[in-house]
């Protein structure tokens, strides 16, 4: 008698995060798991991303409630379930006690004084839920530091678990600057023993740091650029933590993020006036017009005529801004018109709106963020300037790509990593790079720019070139893929 067949479960991976569009965002980490999940579905995997079921939020159905603990803390914590796409799941933990909050982090540019509680529940809580499943995850991917007890947790409180013990852990590190730190006394409150608070585990100059936690034990650490991969083991970009990167550089592999090509699309955008393609440009001028009017300035044939550069950006030191500043109004000698977007520190805001009062032929700026003028920009703009101080990764040099609209950036992070600086012998050019951060440089830069915008033939070739790069999440998440089947092989 013949035997059936055996049928080879499907891969399935658990992914810990605090924000994921389109529930919960403050930074580009929500737009990594917000589209991740699905594309590795795509990919034929089982994606399940648990977040916090901050105040706000409503999706998802009640499937199950039990309680956690955390040290002395106990709450009956439920259980939320949404399906995003067939094969990806939302799960929100629900703690009001912990997550029905103001904001998701702190106020008053502070964190809330029991963020280790907060987030260390979010892994608990995670992990056994997981557990509590037909079969274990394949794989655990945790996300910056608010998840970098998952692969503590995993080596140590659930090493001999029966059902997640032994489970394989990934950890991505979005941003070097943000690490959780905390006092050692909270080791025994997140049930760690004090023997983790070592130079060699989580203690970091007399504290401890939840993101050395996810550094140190998991299997296999990414980042957000291959770049990235490479500047944060060096005391530059490290933030304290190159030493601990360079000892596990053999673990840390840069995947650069991709973007959504459904929602960042020219050929279908609700936002831009005319849809457009790689093969015909021709809407573009239809965007640029509307994106002038809309921002106050005129659509005359010599405003049409003029590079227009668009910025959109928190506007702090980390993107830049300092060197704008410096700048001043020689950025309004440039012969090109400026639209900018974003909110920051009050020194830059009022930068940008004092060069916009002063200029207003020149120069709009709109304090704030709005979605339709954010795509507007991408479509309408020739121009894109990105002159961060770091960047892992960075999206809008991507979105500016798919656009059309040729960057002009910092050679640094993500941003070395997508744009390929002007050559004319080489046809894979897409953008201007200036390597000094100085605001000599980056004014070098940006005459490049303008002298190769007058040569229409060469400007669209490197429209074209970055209209036809592929910064897809499909890309991305293959990558992924090929990560968590090392992580499982190591296992």
């Amino acid at each position: 008698m013949a035997m059936a067949p055996s049928l080879t479960p499907v891969p399935s991976v658990l992914l810990i995060g605090s924000e994921a569009v389109p529930f919960a965002k403050t930074g580009g980490l929500a737009d990594v798991l917000g589209v991740l999940p699905i594309a590795l579905a795509q990919l034929g995997w089982s994606a399940t991303i648990v977040l916090p079921r901050y105040r706000g939020i409503t999706a998802g159905r009640l499937v199950e409630q039990f309680p956690v603990t955390i040290g002395a803390f106990t709450r009956e914590v439920g259980f939320y379930e949404a399906v995003l796409a067939e094969g990806a799941t939302a799960v929100f933990i629900d703690c009001p006690d912990l997550f029905d909050r103001e904001a998701l982090y702190g106020v008053g540019g502070a964190d809330y004084s029991d963020s280790p509680r907060r987030f260390a529940l979010l892994v608990r809580a995670a992990l056994e839920f997981s557990a509590r499943q037909e079969s274990r995850p394949s794989v655990v991917h945790a996300h910056d530091w608010q998840a970098g007890l998952a692969p503590v947790y995993l080596r140590t409180l659930y090493a001999s678990h029966p059902v997640i013990g032994g489970t394989p852990s990934v950890f991505t590190i979005h941003n070097m600057s943000y690490q959780g730190l905390c006092e050692p006394d909270w080791l025994p409150r997140l049930d760690l023993p004090w023997d983790l608070f070592a130079m060699e585990q989580l203690e970091y100059f007399g504290r401890i740091s939840l993101l050395k936690g996810g550094i140190n034990d998991a299997d296999i650490l990414t980042t957000v650029s291959r770049q990235y991969a490479r500047e944060i083991q060096t005391p530059e970009f490290g933030c304290g933590f190159d030493g601990i990167l360079r000892r596990r550089s053999a673990d840390l592999v840069g995947i650069l993020n991709g973007i959504d090509t459904t929602e960042w699309n020219p050929a279908d955008d609700r936002f831009v006036p005319a849809a457009y393609t790689a093969d015909d440009v021709a809407g573009k001028a239809e965007a640029k017009r509307k994106l002038l009017a809309s921002s106050g300035l005129r659509a005359t044939r010599q405003t049409m005529s003029r590079p227009l550069i668009g910025m959109i950006s928190r506007m702090v030191e980390q993107k830049g801004f300092d060197l704008l500043q410096l700048l001043g109004d020689e950025l309004a000698s440039f012969d090109a018109t400026w639209v900018v977007l974003g909110t920051g520190e009050p020194q830059y805001q009022e930068l940008w709106t004092r060069l916009a009062s002063q200029h207003p032929d020149r120069i709009a700026a709109r304090i704030g963020f709005d979605e339709g003028l954010a795509h507007l920009i991408e479509a309408g703009a020739d121009l894109f300037l990105m002159p961060s101080r770091f960047e892992p990764c960075g999206l809008n040099q991507m979105y500016s790509l798919r656009y059309g609209t040729v960057p002009v950036v910092h050679g640094v992070g993500g941003l070395l990593d997508t744009v390929h600086d002007f050559d004319p012998g080489d046809p894979e050019s897409t953008g201007f790079v200036f390597l000094e951060y100085t605001p000599a440089a980056l004014v070098a830069a940006l005459e490049r720019a303008l002298s190769v915008f007058r040569d229409r033939q060469r400007w669209r070739a490197l429209q074209t070139a970055g209209m036809r790069q592929d910064n897809s999440w499909h890309r991305s998440a293959r990558e992924y893929v090929t990560i968590y089947e090392r992580a499982i092989r190591a296992r």
